[in-house]
């Protein structure tokens, strides 16, 4: 179908360390021109027949990059989908994403993994990609991704579904040794975890409270995972991404004295352990119950204060639904894990709101990193001739967060009745204009990205 031709004028645009006003021409899915003089008028005549989009006083980001999700399909389509957690995504201003293996089946084949890439290419209002699965016998398997279009390996080195725990040391030293993708991992270390749920066990039979939940998926589960992987990482010389860190004591593992498109080790943080801390599992409780655990304040500021010194060089969401039904169960049943892509955006742009960061490492960490460290082809950046992945954002817009306008699948979000100050107003995706002021256009679906490797 033929792309839409757009002309963005007047807005301030964000991007690569500037906030400069100008305007934007988008032509068959990309930036074609890009102009920050004042001479307004003889662009709009120069693209006299292309559809305006005034955009005084707003604000213009490269599209967010989400380098971690879990949309649920195949086989899990109660909790989301591809459609419906896209379509969340594109309404918070993520143009691309990149999802995880532990669906059903799991994508610990090539041809599993395939599969997914067929249902988004139907279903998907953003862009997409999916991280092949690994386990402790698929060492084969995960040797034979494709670096060019698939963005990572995954490894559960923390309990997850099914067989997708890589705990089996020579497993990981052969992963490690012989893997020439990124491999991205989830810390935490399941013997001290086990250990912990059993002394809770003894304490507090079936009935423990929320709150131990940090203190069972502890921060040393955490620290220890880690520290092993970055110790492993080195020993091979492997390039590795932790996701999600959660204390303050694994921000020292990182380095922030060398450009990221030279770093071998990485590192990610989500929107709920910047925002939230363990002082709110009282009136949150499972709706904040995700692995690694939020923990306290001090971390959360740590985690943060890393972002700024870039110690950590992306921020994601984790976004990983389940009904209401599921998350309202007792602590051993209620499953880990929370809706995030529709808001993610509003809450970091809360915290500069806040004075906390600014416009310009937002963009940095949620847009440009995600694209530098994955080597995505031509996204991440308001640059002419890349993807028009483009978001507009009211910055002095506030709404509420309310059952009947949270888009997950799900419907419930650990942010209902927060208000936000900043609004998305338009989201573009390869140059389609898919989001609008609550309007949404479908003909077109996102593309598959593509690496630089």
């Amino acid at each position: 179908m033929k792309q839409s031709k757009y002309i963005i004028l007047q807005a301030n645009i964000v991007n690569e360390g500037l906030i400069k006003k100008g305007n934007i021409a988008i032509n068959n899915g990309v930036i074609i021109d890009i102009s920050y003089d004042t001479h307004l008028d003889a662009f709009c005549e120069k693209y006299e027949d292309f559809t305006r989009i005034e955009a005084e006083g707003k604000y213009l980001l490269p599209g967010i990059i989400d380098d971690q999700v879990h949309f649920r399909e195949p086989g899990l389509t109660y909790k989301g989908d591809i459609y419906s957690e896209s379509k969340a995504a594109v309404a918070g201003g993520i143009t691309s994403y990149m999802e995880m293996p532990n669906t059903n089946p799991q994508a610990l084949t090539q041809e599993l993994l395939e599969d997914k890439y067929n249902l988004a290419a139907e279903k998907s209002l953003a862009n997409y990609s999916f991280y092949m699965g690994t386990s402790n016998d698929n060492i084969e398997e995960v040797l034979k991704t494709n670096p060019g279009n698939v963005c990572g390996v995954k490894i559960f080195m923390g309990a997850s579904t099914g067989n997708m725990l890589v705990d089996n040391p020579i497993t990981l030293e052969n992963i490690f040794s012989k893997s020439k993708m990124l491999i991205a991992l989830h810390c935490e270390d399941e013997k001290t975890i086990q250990k912990n749920i059993e002394t809770y066990k003894q304490k507090y039979g079936e009935d423990i409270p929320m709150s131990a939940h940090p203190l069972i998926r502890s921060r040393e589960a955490c620290y220890s995972s880690s520290s092993f992987a970055v110790k492993l990482a080195k020993k091979h010389n492997t390039r590795i991404h932790i996701l999600h860190l959660s204390t303050a004591e694994e921000t020292a593992l990182f380095e922030n004295t060398i450009p990221l498109s030279e770093k071998k080790i990485t590192a990610e943080v989500c929107i709920h352990h910047l925002w939230f801390s363990d002082e709110d599992y009282k009136e949150k409780a499972s709706y904040i119950k995700w692995n690694p655990a939020i923990k306290t304040m001090k971390d959360r500021d740590a985690l943060l204060a890393a972002v700024l010194s870039d110690k950590i060089d992306i921020i994601a969401t984790d976004h990983a639904p389940h009904t209401l039904e599921e998350k309202q169960n007792s602590y051993l049943k209620a499953p880990s894990g929370g809706p995030l892509v529709q808001h993610a955006l509003p809450a970091m742009l809360e915290l500069f709101h806040q004075g906390k960061i600014k416009l310009e490492k937002i963009v940095e960490k949620m847009s440009h990193n995600p694209a530098i460290l994955f080597s995505i082809e031509k996204r991440g950046f308001i640059r002419k001739d890349y993807y028009a992945d483009l978001v507009m954002v009211d910055i002095n817009n506030p709404w509420k967060v309310q059952k009947d306008n949270i888009l997950y699948k799900c419907k419930w979000s650990p942010f209902e009745n927060q208000t936000f100050k900043s609004k998305i107003t338009h989201t573009f995706v390869n140059g389609n204009l898919v989001y609008c002021n609550g309007i949404f256009t479908e003909s077109i679906k996102g593309q598959r990205l593509l690496f630089n490797r």
